[in-house]
C-alpha cells in the first residue's frame, strides 16, 4: 500500500504534467495567432500591390484620345470565337462573314466642318488596298488604306477626303514617349475635340477578340508605319486619326486601317525630330503641320 509520501509525489507529478500540457496548448494558441496575423498582413499587402499595379497600368497614355472621336470599343460581335495568341503583337486577321455588310454612321451632333456622312449598309471589301496621298506643308505622306480589314473605316475616311474635309486642317498632337510615338490629325478645330458629326464602330483589331475578352485590354505592338483611328471610347470613331512613326504599345482598341509609305515616314521623322512645343512629350508639334489635302490615287 502506497505511503502518504508516495501519494503526494504521484499527485505532484500529475499536476506538473497537467501544467505542462496547459502551457503547450497556450504556446500553440499564441503561435496560431501570430501565423494568422502574418497571413492577414500578407493578404493585405498583396491586395494593395495588385491595386497599385492595376492603377498604374490603367493610367498609361492613350493614343489619339480626344473627346469626340478617340479610345476604341471592345468589339467582337460576329468575330472569332477564340482569342488571338497573347504574344504582344497585333492579332492575325480572320474576316467575319458579315465584314462590311452593315456600316452605320449615326449622327452625334454638329460637325466641326461641313461633312456629309458616307453611305450606310453594305460597302465593298474589294479592292483590298486603296492608295491615297496626304499632302502637308512639311512633306508628302503616302498611305495604303486597308479596305479588306476595315472597310467601314476606309469608307468613312475616303468619303471625308473626297469632300475636302481634311483640306487645310492641322495635325494638332504629337506624342514622343518611348512607348507611344504618334502624330494625330483629322480635327478641323485643332483642339482634339472636333469631329464630322457622326460616329462608327471599331473594326480590326478590336473585332478579332470575343466580347468581354480581357486580352482586348492588354497592350500590343502597333508597329512603325501604322495608320489608325483615334477615339474617345467604344464606337466613337469619327474623323481623327493617328500616324505611328515608331513602334508603340496600345491596347487593341484603335482601328488599324492602313499603312504609311517610306516617304511618309521620312516626313514624320522630321516632324518628330523637332519635338513638341515647350519641350513636352505630348502636345502640339513644334513644327506647324497642316494637311493641304488627302487625295485617293
Amino acid at each position: 500500500m502506497p505511503t502518504n509520501e508516495q501519494r503526494r509525489e504521484t499527485a505532484k507529478r500529475k499536476l506538473e504534467r497537467q501544467l505542462e500540457r496547459r502551457e503547450a496548448k497556450a504556446r500553440r494558441r499564441r503561435l496560431l495567432t501570430l501565423v494568422g496575423g502574418a497571413v492577414a498582413v500578407v493578404a493585405v499587402i498583396a491586395v494593395v500591390a495588385t491595386v497599385l499595379i492595376n492603377r498604374d497600368d490603367s493610367t498609361g497614355s492613350v493614343a489619339g484620345a480626344d473627346t469626340t472621336t478617340a479610345s476604341p470599343a471592345p468589339g467582337g460581335d460576329g468575330g472569332p470565337t477564340t482569342p488571338p495568341p497573347a504574344n504582344g503583337q497585333l492579332p492575325p486577321f480572320t474576316p467575319a462573314a458579315d465584314l462590311g455588310a452593315n456600316c452605320q454612321y449615326p449622327a452625334t451632333g454638329a460637325a466641326s466642318k461641313d461633312a456629309t456622312p458616307p453611305r450606310t449598309g453594305k460597302v465593298p471589301t474589294d479592292p483590298a488596298q486603296v492608295s491615297a496621298s496626304m499632302s502637308t506643308n512639311q512633306g508628302n505622306i503616302g498611305l495604303q488604306l486597308d479596305n479588306a480589314k476595315s472597310p467601314c473605316t476606309v469608307n468613312s475616311f475616303a468619303s471625308l477626303a473626297q469632300q475636302g474635309y481634311f483640306n487645310d486642317t492641322p495635325c494638332h498632337r504629337l506624342t514622343t514617349s518611348p512607348s507611344l510615338s504618334v502624330l494625330q490629325c483629322g480635327d478641323p478645330t485643332g483642339t482634339g475635340t472636333g469631329g464630322p458629326g457622326y460616329q462608327f464602330a471599331n473594326e480590326y483589331p478590336t473585332d478579332q477578340y470575343p466580347a468581354g475578352d480581357p486580352g482586348a485590354q492588354q497592350p500590343v505592338l502597333y508597329p512603325r508605319g501604322t495608320l489608325a483611328m483615334a477615339n474617345a471610347g467604344p464606337g466613337t470613331n469619327g474623323s481623327q486619326f493617328f500616324l505611328v512613326y515608331q513602334d508603340s504599345q496600345l491596347p487593341p482598341q484603335y482601328t488599324v486601317f492602313g499603312t504609311i509609305d517610306e516617304t511618309g515616314l521620312a516626313t514624320l521623322d522630321r516632324i518628330a525630330a523637332a519635338g513638341v512645343q515647350g519641350g513636352q512629350g505630348d502636345g502640339k508639334p513644334a513644327l506647324d503641320v497642316q494637311i493641304k489635302s488627302i487625295q485617293l490615287d
